[in-house]
């Protein structure tokens, strides 16, 4: 069976366009692929913990091959068990909006709490980092208020520190098969955001027909 796991990091649950296309890419994937387990990580829901003393002395522990201390295993242990959903995963779906140029803090925090060494990727000294989630697909939902066209006030080549960022991350960490949908324009007003969302939708059913 095929375990599809969403990971959403918008706070808005009615009016968010990138929940919103994630939903519609679901909907026709289910319609495609109907066996498919469909398992949802909402960030907004989740008490994420800090990277804190414990987690940050494990980490080095590990670098170092040191044993941990029962409270650095266990802190050590919570982000294997966050990052285990992204392993048992054969599909993975991110739904985000656009802040501040770049992602969600949300999804920031949980990203830096996953990345690490034996836990999303491996580090040889002679041939580097290999990311360790290999063979899977990503199919990822950007959500822009803004125009980030070359001919736009905000090109993305300057201002779009979103896509480039978690498409890097996603290469690091093993996955290389990456397909984006992107919807834009969602604050230039009630008539453009509609068409916005409806052709990103639409993109969205096309691909799950292809994966499906």
């Amino acid at each position: 069976m095929t375990i599809l796991l969403h990971v959403s990091s918008s706070p808005r649950k009615q009016r968010s366009a990138s929940l919103e296309v994630a939903r519609s890419f679901l909907s026709d994937y289910r319609d495609y692929a109907p066996h498919v387990q469909v398992k949802h990580l909402d960030l907004w829901d989740m008490e994420l913990p800090e990277f804190d003393d414990n987690a940050m002395t494990a980490k080095y522990a590990g670098l170092a091959g040191t044993p941990l201390t029962a409270s650095q295993q266990q802190a050590w242990e919570h982000l294997r068990q966050l990052a285990a959903h992204l392993h048992e995963a054969d599909l993975l779906l991110f739904s985000m909006p656009l802040w501040n140029f770049s992602i969600p803090y949300k999804l920031k925090h949980f990203i830096d709490l996953i990345s690490q060494k034996d836990i999303l990727f491996s580090f040889d000294p002679e041939t580097g980092f290999s990311g360790l989630l290999t063979g899977k697909k990503a199919i990822v939902v950007y959500a822009r208020g803004l125009s980030y066209a070359s001919d736009s006030f905000t090109p993305s080549r300057e201002f779009d520190h979103q896509k480039g960022y978690f498409e890097a991350w996603l290469k690091f960490i093993g996955v290389t098969d990456v397909q984006s949908i992107i919807v834009e324009k969602t604050l230039f007003g009630s008539e453009v955001d509609s068409e916005a969302r409806q052709q990103a939708c639409q993109q969205a059913s096309q691909l799950a027909r292809s994966l499906g």
